[in-house]
């Protein structure tokens, strides 16, 4: 790893971004060293002397950074902050994003493993990514050379959703050799740092990219890992959020199989097929799709005094009306329920784990069966 100059803080220089419109946080950083005006949502001293450091040039690479098309600051209160990643212990307060922020709550599997990995576990990870976007999932990795890089180049392959989450700034890849891929990711999916732009890498900043890598997806799946492999780290972290883990068995005589066996050992479920990773997630996708429902444009239900639970139930009512029997692209469907792509998204993989939607090339449509109805 190259060496750096001194890292940026990035909370203060959060918060100068965060302070709204063009000019702000221009006009708050050129009050130092007494920070902000005293009022509602004033830092406390420490966080002003904090933003009173914070260098011109790094404010103005972010500024700039930002005033590029799809490029944003999701801060902690913003309501494109990913739902899941707020239930993370210690959540970052905020994310640096290239692409759709959108695309941070769609529901998501992790696909992560050994840089090193052999040519049979990139195979797995491809096919393992494949399967996870014909069932309308996103997929979240790390950008590193060997299973990362294999599962977002087959996401994007197949017109499925990518995230890729850096331990650099968000215009910086690492390999240098996956500049090409972090644009495509940042095109049709995100790319996501809790660094500012222009962030090396740094060999403490990785713990956390897993850490985010895990917050916002549903599972893990570690196709291979050595014993010392980050991805291990990765599926620490998704069991102390409560996520599923899973890891694929390899031989005895692999040391890229160790990594996995461990977790198998230690309680990850071991899977052999794509579909038996989608069963694992069943109950908890069902959860993040009340959640994200709940969370959805109001209808005119809600507004006349539903409760959440009746808002999810009208929002499972209402897509299932406006799927067919002939399928149904995800535009198609916004339009005609007024949700968001990312509720839509997490409704119809419970009802595709259910039996009653089927899925083919993104498009959506009922599953013909005796019942047809939704409770």
């Amino acid at each position: 790893m190259p060496p750096a100059s001194a890292p940026v803080d990035p909370l203060p220089l959060l918060r100068l971004l965060l302070a709204g419109g063009p000019t702000e946080p221009r006009r708050v950083w050129l009050q130092r060293p007494a920070g902000v005006e005293p009022g509602p949502g004033a830092p406390d001293p420490l966080l002003a002397a904090r933003m009173a450091r914070v260098p011109a040039r790094e404010l103005d690479r972010c500024l700039a950074w930002l005033a590029r098309p799809r490029h944003h600051v999701v801060g902690w209160n913003d309501p494109r902050y990913p739902p899941l990643l707020r239930q993370l212990p210690q959540p970052p307060p905020g994310l640096f994003v290239a692409g759709d922020p959108e695309h941070l709550w769609r529901p998501a599997l992790a696909v992560v493993g050994s840089r090193g990995a052999s040519a049979g576990g990139r195979d797995n990870a491809r096919h393992f990514a494949r399967r996870f976007c014909r069932a309308g999932l996103a997929v979240t990795s790390g950008l590193a050379a060997g299973i990362d890089a294999a599962a977002h180049a087959a996401a994007l392959e197949c017109g499925g959703t990518t995230v890729a989450v850096l331990g650099t700034g968000p215009d910086r890849a690492y390999p240098q050799a996956h500049a090409r891929l972090l644009e495509q990711v940042a095109e049709h999916g995100a790319a996501v740092s809790e660094h500012p732009p222009g962030t090396p890498p740094r060999p403490g900043h990785f713990p956390g990219r897993n850490r985010i890598i895990a917050g916002l997806s549903l599972g893990t799946v570690v196709i291979e890992a050595a014993l010392r492999s980050g991805a291990l780290i990765t599926a620490r972290l998704a069991a102390e959020a409560g996520r599923e883990v899973f890891a694929l068995p390899g031989s005895i005589h692999q040391p890229l199989a160790r990594g996995c066996h461990r977790l198998i050992r230690d309680g990850a479920q071991l899977v052999e097929a794509p579909d038996e990773v989608l069963s694992g997630i069943a109950s908890l996708a069902g959860r993040l799709a009340a959640e994200l429902s709940a969370s959805a444009p109001p209808s005119a239900e809600s507004e006349s005094g539903a409760g959440a639970a009746d808002q999810v139930r009208t929002g499972h009512y209402r897509l299932w009306r406006a799927l067919g029997h002939d399928p149904i692209p995800m535009d198609v469907l916004v339009e005609r329920t007024g949700l968001t792509p990312a509720a839509l998204s997490s409704m119809l993989l419970g009802m595709e784990l259910d039996g009653r939607v089927a899925v083919e090339h993104g498009r959506y449509a009922r599953r013909s069966t005796g019942g047809g109805t939704v409770a």
